[in-house]
């Protein structure tokens, strides 16, 4: 059955996205009802204040998880040039099992990152599409994939040129 979950699995990671999104949520555009009509309930459901707007967090953990996926996160509530969309994904984080995701996989779905990073022990994969993947230090697993509305990024950090020589 494991095997079973992770082919399916694989086979809805293999088509690159153009923007990062992961068993139908897109950040930005899918909306709660979508979600719950996708996965069900959500296992724990809260809300807070940010930045004065009421935000929804759903947490799929357990049997309520996709298949593959140890904890998937999701936050409502985006802000956007038209106004407050409260039942809009604002982002999600899903955290794998062990051996669901690895760096071939990331590089296979998703193609080369826009940067490369190290946070901690962490390494990461960073994505203009909106996506953040962190790997197991010094390893190839996934622990983490953070995904968000498409990012612009900031130039890369470049080395200082080297002074002109002496004469």
């Amino acid at each position: 059955m494991r095997s079973r979950a992770a082919l399916i699995l694989l086979l809805l990671l293999v088509v690159p996205a153009a923007a990062a999104e992961w068993g139908q949520i897109s950040p930005g555009e899918t909306i709660q009802a979508a979600v719950r009509a996708r996965y069900g309930a959500p296992a724990k459901e809260t809300t807070q204040k940010i930045e004065g707007y009421d935000a929804e967090q759903w947490v799929y953990e357990g049997a309520r998880a996709p298949a593959g996926i140890a904890k998937m996160t999701i936050d409502f509530g985006l802000l956007t040039p038209a106004g407050y969309r409260k039942d809009v994904v604002r982002t999600f984080r899903l955290e794998p099992k062990r051996d669901i995701f690895n760096r071939k996989l990331v590089l296979d779905g998703w193609g080369l990152p826009d940067r490369l990073g190290k946070e901690g022990s962490l390494e990461f994969f960073l994505y203009a599409g909106g996506l953040l993947v962190y790997f197991e230090g010094g390893g190839e697993q996934v622990i983490a994939m953070i995904f968000t509305p498409p990012q612009p990024l900031p130039p890369a950090e470049t080395s200082p040129a080297p002074p002109p020589p002496q004469r």
